[in-house]
C-alpha cells in the first residue's frame, strides 16, 4: 500500500530546513497575534532588565521595586479598564521574573515573550499560562516588544537589555512609530554612569532633544505616577488590540 507523504506544514523535516525558514518566522508573528486577540490583550507596558537580578543579591533592590512596580501598575490597570494594560516581560528570570510575579500579585495577566538560549533561559512560573511564548528569532521577539507596548521601563541590564532598549530608542528617533512610547530607565545612578548621554549630544551624534525620548525614575510609585501621566488607557468596552504602525514616507 502506497504510503502518503505528509502534508508540507506537517513535516517537520520541511519546516526545520533552510527552505522553511520563512514559515517559521511568519509563525513567530502569527501565533502570538492570535493568541492575544483571543486573550483580549490590547496593550502593555514592557519591563526590561538583566536575567541576573536575584532577591538579595548585588541587584536585590532593583528586582523587589519591579516586582512592586508591576503590581502597582497590574492594580492601576484592572481599576481602571478591567486589566487591557497588562505588564510584558521577556520571560525568563531575574527583572523579568519579578514584573511578572508582581503582576500576578497584582490580580491580572502577564505576557512572558521567552528565547531559547544555549544558557537554557526557562519561562517563570509566573507568566499567564496562555501568554507565555517561546522565540527563535530574536528580532520577532522584539517586534512583539514593540508592537503592543504603550510604555518601556527598563531596569539595569547588559547586552540584551541595551539591545531591546536602543531598538525602542531608535525608532523613535527615527519617528517609525505612530505613537509616542514613554521609556523610563529605572535606576538613575546606574544608567548616568553606564551611559553618558550628554557626551553623546556634545559629540553631534544625537540633539539636544533625542534626551527627552526617557527619563529616569529610581521609586515604584515615582514611576508609576510618570505612567498614569503619560499612558492614556482605552475605555471599558470591546477590546482590539492597539498595535503600533510603522510610519510610511509620503509618496514622491
Amino acid at each position: 500500500m502506497t504510503q502518503i507523504p505528509p502534508l508540507a506544514y506537517h513535516d517537520a523535516k520541511f519546516i526545520d530546513s533552510d527552505e522553511g525558514r520563512s514559515v517559521r518566522i511568519l509563525s513567530e508573528y502569527l501565533g502570538p497575534l492570535r493568541a492575544f486577540s483571543l486573550a483580549g490583550i490590547t496593550s502593555t507596558v514592557v519591563f526590561f532588565g538583566s536575567a541576573r537580578a536575584r532577591r538579595g543579591g548585588a541587584l536585590g533592590h532593583y528586582f523587589d521595586e519591579a516586582t512592586e512596580l508591576a503590581r502597582l501598575v497590574t492594580e492601576w490597570s484592572c481599576a481602571c479598564t478591567d486589566g487591557s494594560l497588562v505588564v510584558c516581560s521577556g520571560g525568563g528570570p531575574g527583572i523579568m521574573e519579578a514584573a511578572n510575579h508582581g503582576a500576578a500579585r497584582g490580580g491580572g495577566r502577564s505576557v512572558g515573550l521567552n528565547i531559547g538560549l544555549p544558557q537554557e533561559q526557562l519561562p517563570n512560573p509566573y507568566i499567564t499560562p496562555e501568554l507565555a511564548f517561546e522565540f527563535h528569532y530574536f528580532f520577532m521577539r522584539k517586534l512583539w516588544f514593540a508592537h503592543l507596548a504603550r510604555a518601556l521601563v527598563v531596569f539595569p541590564g547588559g547586552f540584551g537589555t541595551f539591545d531591546e532598549l536602543f531598538e525602542i530608542l531608535t525608532l523613535a528617533q527615527t519617528h517609525k512609530l505612530d505613537r509616542s512610547i514613554p521609556v523610563l530607565l529605572y535606576g538613575s545612578s546606574f544608567w548616568k554612569e553606564v551611559f553618558n548621554f550628554p557626551a553623546l549630544v556634545r559629540h553631534g551624534t544625537i540633539t539636544n532633544e533625542d534626551l527627552q525620548l526617557f527619563e529616569f525614575v529610581d521609586d515604584p510609585r515615582a514611576a508609576l505616577k510618570v505612567l498614569q501621566e503619560r499612558v492614556v488607557l482605552e475605555p471599558l468596552g470591546p477590546r482590539k488590540p492597539q498595535f503600533a504602525k510603522s510610519r510610511c514616507p509620503p509618496p514622491p
